[in-house]
């Protein structure tokens, strides 16, 4: 088959006299639909031959990361590609990943980052509740989920993609599962000793005696990526004005004294409204702490390369996009409440934290539309490097620590310790396996 010929087929299932990755392993599929049911390895001389992978056959002649096949590629291809008729281990109804069509890539694509910015926001309306005596439960669980899925979807998916192979070629689930299992082993080995140690250690000095206070209820803290936050202070706050709405300023009844940080010379008198919008009620732009615009910075960087992943994903396929996605809901929660408590305590009130916010989460969109772009365009491998990088260190070194921290600062006695050792166990659990089953029947999964 010479050149002119393929640029036909280039032309009919291609695009730009190119051949998409996604496209070439649809038309491989086409290709081993069409063979006979009755070949078998009786004089079938590519009997005993495995069938290959279209990654392991781009990877054989070293195209393994490529994106568009031209027509020069796709001819020194043919034989391999023809050679998968005859190859009875080649099952002629093989699931493959189609990449989705444009108008679902972006559908879902926004559909997925507005939930998530929507998600983040309930972390505000949470903060009333900190005060109850569950809530650092409630907490734990939410920060164990999220280690579990960005651990599980940076190993299982985002590695793999990015390194240019299929991750259910060659047993990696399998692999990938003993990474998870061997940090797995550790934490919870050293929880165990940790708790056995602890309670060895009470017996011997006076049968539980502390020689610290017991922490009140009330006294939860809670470290958020920046800084060591105090939920008591600000639940306080939001406590006096629970009458109110939510949306409500703190400091809107000029008789009272604002019990949010003020170092303003002009604290106590009536906000200047010429400087600002009349609807964000409370401190002037000027008088806000730096700490809160480090915060808001940060978060939108955050929230960009969160978008790039979710945009370069979907245009992998729907359910790599959706288990990326998840993975950055359950990670946003925890994240986005000791943001918002940060931010309140720096001086915002509570439409400055929305509105703020809202300018972050755009950042989100820029990045699911560049995500996109680069995706369809290019090789989204080194897309998926750098969020598969970030996610771990997003797990591990963030939120694995907060995860021991709200432990070490709420839990009162050993019983204390085994029911947030439970729950921490429930959520990394419960995420690790998430993220597995979507991995394991993504090919049996259809959205349509």
């Amino acid at each position: 088959m010479d050149v002119r010929s393929l640029q036909g087929v280039l032309h009919f299932y291609g695009e730009n006299d190119s051949l998409p990755r996604s496209k070439l392993e649809n038309f491989l599929h086409l290709i081993t639909s069409r063979r006979p049911l009755s070949i078998d390895n009786a004089g079938n001389p590519l009997g005993n031959v495995e069938c290959m992978s279209m990654p392991e056959l781009l990877s054989e002649f070293g195209l393994g990361n490529v994106s568009q096949v031209s027509a020069g590629q796709l001819e020194l291809m043919c034989p391999a590609i023809l050679t998968q008729v005859l190859i009875p281990s080649c099952p002629a109804n093989t699931q493959t990943n189609t990449q989705p069509i444009n108008h679902e890539v972006w559908g879902y694509g926004f559909l997925a980052v507005t939930i998530i910015n929507l998600a983040a926001l309930l972390g505000l309306f949470l903060i009333p509740f900190t005060k109850k005596s569950y809530f650092p439960k409630v907490l734990t669980y939410f920060v164990g989920l999220a280690i579990g899925t960005l651990f599980s979807n940076a190993v299982l998916q985002l590695i793999p993609e990015a390194l240019g192979f299929d991750p259910k070629a060659d047993n990696y689930v399998e692999k990938a599962v003993g990474i998870f299992g061997g940090f797995y082993l550790l934490f919870f080995a050293e929880k165990i000793l940790k708790m056995a140690l602890k309670v060895e250690s009470e017996v011997r000095h006076g049968h539980g005696h502390s020689h610290f206070p017991p922490m009140e209820a009330a006294d939860v803290t809670v470290t958020s990526f920046s800084n060591e936050i105090v939920i008591n202070s600000i639940s306080n706050n939001i406590t006096a004005n629970s009458n109110n709405d939510i949306t409500s300023d703190f400091t809107n009844n000029p008789n009272e004294k604002s019990s949010l940080p003020n170092n303003s010379p002009d604290h106590g008198q009536e906000v200047n409204f010429s400087l600002s919008c009349r609807w964000l009620r409370g401190e002037r732009v000027s008088n806000i702490k730096t700490m809160a615009w480090m915060i808001t910075l940060s978060d939108a960087l955050h929230n960009f390369v969160d978008g790039l992943a979710i945009g370069a994903s979907f245009t992998l396929s729907l359910l790599t996009g959706f288990s990326t996605s998840i993975a950055i809901l359950c990670e946003e929660f925890p994240h986005e409440l000791g943001d918002f408590v940060i931010l309140l305590t720096s001086g915002m009130s509570v439409p400055q934290v929305v509105c703020f916010n809202m300018l972050s989460a755009c950042c989100c969109y820029l990045g699911l539309m560049l995500g996109i772009l680069l995706g369809s365009s290019f090789a989204p491998n080194a897309i998926f490097a750098i969020a598969g990088g970030m996610f771990l260190y997003i797990a591990l070194a963030d939120m694995f620590p907060e995860l021991n921290n709200i432990m070490s600062g709420s839990a009162r006695g050993t019983k204390d310790k085994v029911i947030f050792f439970l729950v921490q166990n429930g959520g990394i659990l419960s995420g690790f396996c998430i993220i597995l089953l979507i991995t394991l029947f993504a090919g049996d999964i259809n959205l349509g």
